[in-house]
């Protein structure tokens, strides 16, 4: 496989935009297949608008964003629908239906989108269930779990379409450091295991440390982005001080032990 070919995801002079209001300008990343992809910076950076750019909920001013080669907003629209139902989503709360119990939570997207009879939506509702840590939780409440099971089961759901890109929008925000670390863990296995591209927005360094293989850093200053690649590396060698500051803050900013190799 060529190096070109081995690129999932590619953002190409990207500029974000809300009218006249320039959020960022000329981002520019490429991610790998199999790789988990950070977008930090600190807040009001334009971390989630890059996420919603890139999922299709608001079109870029400038630039697109290449799926295996091809041009997402350059594309008609039924191709790109096309290209979202092989996306996954974790947005932030979770985003569970609070009606719904959690096997039917992660059945919605099957039952919209398969000709899967009720039976069979069942079964892979409970699979996706297990595969996140959450067996015998099928007809619990999301009111009934604690935010980290509801962290999980959101997850569930957007692993219900087998896709080949998942999305984390802060995945860890409002949960305590040891769900914080057992997503992390639990991200790494499915990357692991499935073989999907994540792409994560999040200002979290023990996750950044522990899941990144790459990043870029988006800097509200300069409106742009600061810096590409590993974060670790970026420690170790940037010289910028944005960059240096965002990566060394608070006093548990030491990396965590680096993540085994796939």
């Amino acid at each position: 496989m060529s190096a070109d070919a081995d690129i999932k995801i590619e953002i190409r002079d990207l500029t974000m935009a809300y009218g006249s209001f320039v959020v960022m300008r000329d981002i520019n990343a490429r991610i790998k297949r199999s790789e988990i992809f950070i977008i930090m910076g600190g807040s009001g950076c334009g971390k989630s608008t890059l996420l919603r750019h890139m999922i299709g909920l608001k079109q870029p001013a400038r630039g697109d964003v290449f799926y295996d080669g091809t041009p997402f907003w350059q594309s008609s629209e039924e191709a790109r629908a096309e290209k979202l139902r092989r996306f996954g989503v974790l947005f932030q709360g979770g985003a569970l239906w609070s009606s719904m119990t959690l096997a039917e939570n992660i059945g919605l997207p099957l039952g919209e989108y398969t000709d899967l009879s009720p039976a069979d939506i069942t079964d892979i509702a409970r699979l996706k269930l297990a595969l996140v840590g959450l067996k015998g939780f099928e007809d619990y409440y999301p009111a009934e779990i604690s935010g980290g099971m509801c962290k999980r089961a959101g997850l569930a759901r957007a692993l219900a379409l087998d896709p080949e890109i998942l999305f984390f929008d802060e995945p860890s925000a409002g949960l305590d450091p040891i769900s914080s670390r057992n997503l992390d863990e639990l991200i790494l296995q499915l990357r692991d295991s499935l073989g999907a591209t994540f792409v994560v927005v999040t200002h979290e360094l023990a996750s950044i440390f522990t899941i990144a293989d790459n990043s870029v850093f988006l800097d509200p200053n300069t409106r742009t982005m600061r810096a590409q690649g590993n974060p670790r590396e970026m420690l170790k060698h940037s010289t910028d001080p944005a960059v240096r500051e965002f990566l060394t803050r608070g006093e548990n900013s030491a990396p965590a032990p680096a993540a085994q190799p796939r």
